[in-house]
């Protein structure tokens, strides 16, 4: 059985306690708090949802303090198994945050043990890592709600994003297409286990397919390179960090796939990695609201900078501002939208924010910007709010001048704004870290920019800073910089 042969059930191969034709067997998840083997994960699991289904709570939705744990694992397939809808709660979150999330989503108890910032006193229903249930639950509707994952807050509470079994079931499939990603593959990561990259992906995909999982606890190059994967999950800051390490980088030669995704792989990286590991690493761009929706394919050439095409059962456009089609030609920069199967259903209790998010014509607007070349190829250039800058007349996509900056020598890290300007409209700065024992030179900087691009994408103002405000993810939160 192949995970797309059982598009109807969300845990595919774990559901039925069987493994995919080519799965080692004894395939298995393993995290730095113990290991499961996935029948004994799926029973362990089964014992959970029993309990969660004892009458006494309802069918609310259930919290997990998403820590990266083998117990978090077994909650959130708990959950999923018993029906309810899964509420991941970061790991590090604050009293204030907790409590914004449990009371939005209406949660009626935590599955496993709670985030020690709850002061609600809600009913906690434990994990025993040692339970196990031959309790066969029947599928829920694939339209019924699986997750709320919560979004970055940046101009207000976090918003619930509500994802149905269908949306997950739909990209779990799409990626095990894209990067034929089979039941023989060992995937190894050291992502959090709140967003679609660590959790969706990285915990429900190999369940789905029948393939083991480690997870590394920390994302760090020496746990990368032994954990003897044939696939890894990382975002540019690990990837970063890898390649500064030649010899857990060259450990990665046996793997077969690098994933990369949250934010945009330096090209510079994606070079260094070519070099020690032999692999074109695999770039996707995707969203809490969409899931992965563009990805680089294992059977495809990768190229750097570019996150590929859609995914199978996803559409894509770019529109500007007048709503008017953008070229595809490589250069065109456009308001990226989407359409297809991995859609979240909106915006939880928030109906006004969910419409204002779709185009009259039924496009979900992500709030990105890209250009999409001849060949289809998508380059993600960043946030219109922030990386969309008006200059002069001109539009400038941040991550196009970035590439230009990291491709220095002398700069480690860098983070392209636009600033409000009297002349200009918005001036174009760039924040950048030296590498170490290198000194910058704004007026060099800003000359070559020029160069390389054109007079117009070139930054009036150089700052040279020591650290870039990242978030969980390496993000640069570039809100921080202005």
């Amino acid at each position: 059985m192949s995970a797309s042969t059982d598009a109807g059930r969300l845990l595919g191969a774990l559901h039925d306690g069987a493994l995919p034709d080519g799965a080692g067997t004894g395939a298995r998840a393993v995290f730095t708090d113990g290991a499961l083997e996935h029948a004994d994960l799926a029973a362990a699991a089964a014992a959970l949802a029993a309990r969660l289904l004892d009458g006494a709570l309802g069918p609310g939705p259930v919290a997990v303090w998403a820590r990266p744990s083998l117990s978090t694992a077994v909650a959130v397939v708990g959950g999923l198994l018993a029906g309810v809808p899964v509420v991941p709660v970061p790991e590090d979150s604050g009293a204030d945050e907790v409590a914004h999330l449990l009371r939005d989503s209406g949660v009626v108890a935590w599955a496993g043990m709670p985030s020690p910032a709850d002061r609600s006193g809600r009913r906690t229903v434990p994990v025993d890592l040692t339970a196990r249930s031959d309790l066969v639950l029947p599928e829920p509707p694939a339209e019924s709600t699986a997750f709320v994952l919560y979004t970055s807050g940046t101009t207000g509470p976090p918003k619930g994003v509500v994802l149905s079994r269908r949306a997950v079931t739909a990209g779990l499939d799409a990626v095990v297409d894209a990067w034929d990603w089979t039941g023989g593959d060992t995937l190894a990561h050291g992502l959090p286990l709140f967003h679609v990259h660590g959790l969706v992906l990285g915990v429900l995909g190999p369940l789905r397919v029948g393939s083991s999982l480690v997870h590394t606890g920390r994302p760090t190059p020496t746990a990368y390179a032994a954990s003897a994967a044939t696939m890894l999950f990382g975002v540019p800051t690990v990837w970063h960090r890898v390649a500064q390490n030649a010899d857990a980088a060259r450990a990665l030669r046996r793997a077969r796939l690098l994933v990369s995704g949250s934010a945009p792989l330096p090209v510079p990286v994606f070079d260094a990695l070519r070099d020690l590991t032999g692999h074109d690493v695999v770039e996707r761009y995707g969203m809490t609201e969409t899931l992965i929706t563009v990805a680089a394919r294992a059977d495809r050439p990768r190229r750097a900078g570019t996150v590929g095409w859609p995914v199978s059962g996803v559409r894509t456009r770019l529109r500007d501002e007048h709503a008017e089609p953008v070229a595809e030609d490589g250069t065109s920069v456009g308001r990226l939208q989407v359409q297809g199967d991995t859609l979240f259903d909106g915006y939880l209790g928030r109906p006004e924010a969910t419409a204002a998010s779709w185009t009259a014509d039924g496009w979900f607007v992500t709030g990105d910007v890209a250009t999409v070349d001849g060949d289809g190829r998508h380059r993600i250039l960043g946030r219109e709010s922030v990386d969309l800058i008006k200059t002069g007349g001109f539009r400038v996509g941040a991550g196009e001048v970035e590439a230009a900056l990291l491709a220095r020598d002398d700069i480690a890290e860098a983070a392209v704004i636009g600033v409000p300007d009297d002349d200009l409209g918005q001036r174009i700065v760039a924040v950048v870290v030296p590498r170490e024992g290198a000194t910058v030179v704004p007026a060099d900087v800003i000359a070559e920019v020029a160069a390389r691009l054109s007079a117009h994408k070139r930054p009036r103002e150089v700052r040279v800073v020591e650290a870039l405000p990242r978030n969980a993810l390496g993000k640069v939160v570039k809100t921080d910089l202005g």
